[in-house]
């Protein structure tokens, strides 16, 4: 039986021409050698390698695709990320060019994946108000489920850039302080409660000027492409630190994101208006009139292989751009490859919860030594296609 062509994808594959999305790899006979790469199929297209096969389509870009890490790509600016693109999408569908950029295909099953860009600042909302809701009536049950501000600004908080790890990077259980509320005294000790938050990030690109805030119509202009991101937590090291100031040891001992980063303009297909809003919002984070900012993106959470839940990324109450307009207003500047995540994203069906805090309401269980957490997602393409979000996985190891 020959063998099959990387040009010759399955019916439906979700990694086909409307997706290409990228990252960073290496290989068996060069592993200190990383190279970008575009994933197609079950293949792996070397990008440093295309410049030298369609020299015309892709030469003035060629030093952006040598580099051994996505940061001077996603720097380049909008306009070169729409180039590269199309020229991607005619290396892998244009047979005038299968000659030459067949033998720059690799086997996915025999490539190693790497993170896929430095990151430079990370910040994870709040903002699905399901997810708010539910977590205010586990914890303030005798009280309002949403906080006063809630409605009127995305909440965040500034994590660990040095602990975003890639996907397939084992988690150590995080050991601290926590203090259950019939205790007189916290102890330490390793987590008891650690947990998962399916959500997703969004990869900075093009920076911005510091003291110049980034409107909600420059979105676009800065923001690269989309991964799914766990961002683990220690509940009970959370519960115990994080008044007044948030979260800090709970979650900063390691996020895990996809190898494969999809660029933002494959998703257009995926657009949808956010839920109705019922307060009236301050004009930098008012989108009425702009384009839909919500994006309809399914995710499934599968813990040991069985599928726990499938929260929808379309009931988020905050968009991705008014998390940006938000986190720049002050003035704050923008750096290549600051990464921002939604925080948790969960639906209103008890099988649409992207964390076991809520899926249990707080009384566990929670993950054991030696689970396996996986988060898979996709999105609604051109002419029915979907559009694959690489998945996330991460096992739990004891503590050291």
């Amino acid at each position: 039986m020959p063998e099959q062509s990387p040009f010759d994808l399955a019916e439906g594959d979700p990694f086909g021409p409307h997706n290409l999305p990228y990252g960073v790899f290496s290989t068996a006979d060069a592993p200190d050698r990383r190279r970008l790469g575009v994933r197609y199929g079950d293949s792996v297209l070397d990008l440093s390698a295309l410049p030298s096969a369609l020299p015309a389509a892709i030469h003035p870009h060629a030093e952006l695709l040598t580099a051994p890490t996505l940061n001077p790509l996603l720097a380049a600016g909008r306009p070169v990320w729409r180039q590269i693109r199309a020229a991607v999408h005619s290396a892998v569908t244009d047979p005038a060019h299968r000659g030459e950029v067949a033998p720059l295909f690799h086997p996915l099953a025999e490539v190693t994946l790497h993170l896929p860009f430095e990151v430079a600042d990370y910040v994870d909302f709040y903002a699905s108000e399901h997810h708010a809701t539910n977590v205010g009536r586990i914890f303030r049950p005798n009280d309002a489920a949403l906080t006063p501000n809630w409605k009127h600004l995305p909440i965040g908080y500034h994590g660990r850039a040095g602990t975003v790890v890639v996907t397939g990077t084992p988690v150590v259980r995080p050991s601290g302080q926590r203090k259950a509320p019939a205790d007189e005294a916290p102890t330490f000790g390793p987590s008891l409660r650690l947990d998962i938050e399916a959500e997703v990030g969004f990869v900075v690109g093009a920076p911005s000027t510091l003291h110049e805030p980034v409107g909600l119509g420059a979105f676009r202009d800065h923001v690269f492409g989309v991964c799914l991101l766990n961002d683990w937590s220690a509940r009970d090291i959370q519960a115990w630190e994080y008044v007044p100031l948030g979260p800090f040891l709970g979650k900063s001992f390691a996020t895990s994101v996809s190898a494969w980063i999809t660029p933002l303009d494959a998703l257009d297909e995926a657009r949808t208006a956010p839920p109705a809003r019922d307060f009236p919002l301050l004009p930098y984070l008012d989108d009425a009139g702009a384009e839909p900012g919500g994006i309809d993106i399914r995710i499934e959470v599968r813990i040991n292989g069985e599928t726990v839940s499938r929260p929808p990324f379309s009931a988020m109450y905050w968009t991705a751009a008014q998390q940006l307009a938000h986190m720049t207003v002050n003035g704050a500047s923008l750096r290549t490859g600051d990464l921002f995540a939604s925080g948790t994203v969960s639906g209103p069906d008890p099988d649409q919860l992207g964390c076991l805090l809520e899926l249990t309401q707080g009384k566990g269980p929670y993950l054991q030594d030696g689970d396996e957490v996986t988060l898979t997602a996709w999105a609604p393409g051109p002419d029915g296609a979907r559009i694959g979000l690489g998945e996330v996985t991460g096992r739990i190891l004891p503590t050291g």
